[in-house]
């Protein structure tokens, strides 16, 4: 059964994700863990439940969303995996936190896999989806458990909104498209988990997103 734990990180009070189940595999998505504490809280967490990491997913690589990938390459050997589409965003990460006035000296650790449409994520017994969204960024991604009715939105939705489109790569209409095409035609009781805010749920947001009328 999927468990998750989630850590509100950095200046953008951006969401962190570990995902994992009984096989203690788990998966970090969207590490946007920041300061010394934070990094610790997480590490710390992960050690306390015995769990092995298996995965560090990106929803998408604007900057608040991979704070924390150099800390999980170094402490766990592993590379981030999202959409190549996001790249640019990856390499410029210090010098776009720097224009909002965010300090930032972090590494760069380098795409370990291109995720693409169709593609499928095992963490232990879960299976997660890859959805292509763009819109918010050019590679957006969600993360989908069919099983479980839970996905992984990132900032493409949020409860009663929906991402900001203009930031380079951004597209309004691409967004809505991807939203209306994608997220709102899963299961009406899915569980939607954004990269910032309370968690909402597909049924709610076909009636209450006035983005997406």
């Amino acid at each position: 059964m999927m468990q998750i734990k989630r850590f509100v990180c950095n200046p953008l009070q951006e969401n962190t994700y570990v995902v994992f189940d009984e096989t203690r595999e788990c998966a970090i998505i969207d590490c946007g863990c920041y300061t010394d504490g934070e990094k610790e809280t997480l590490s710390q967490f992960v050690s306390e439940q015995g769990l092995k990491v298996k995965h560090l997913l990106c929803t998408h690589l604007h900057f608040d969303h991979i704070f924390g990938n150099k800390f999980i390459f170094d402490t766990y050997g592993i590379s981030p995996e999202a959409s190549a589409k996001d790249a640019d965003w990856l390499e410029d990460m210090c010098r776009r936190a720097q224009i909002l006035g965010i300090d930032c000296e972090e590494g760069i650790v380098p795409l370990g896999k291109d995720l693409k449409e169709g593609d499928e994520i095992n963490v232990g017994a879960i299976l997660l989806k890859v959805l292509a969204v763009p819109g918010h960024s050019a590679g957006g991604l969600v993360f989908y458990d069919p099983k479980e009715k839970v996905a992984f939105v990132g900032d493409s939705i949020f409860c009663g909104s929906v991402g900001r489109t203009d930031l380079p790569g951004g597209n309004q209409q691409q967004l809505v498209d991807s939203l209306t095409q994608k997220v709102l035609a899963l299961p009406a009781e899915t569980m939607l988990l954004p990269g910032h805010g309370e968690v909402t749920n597909v049924a709610f947001e076909r009636e209450h997103n006035p983005y997406l009328f």
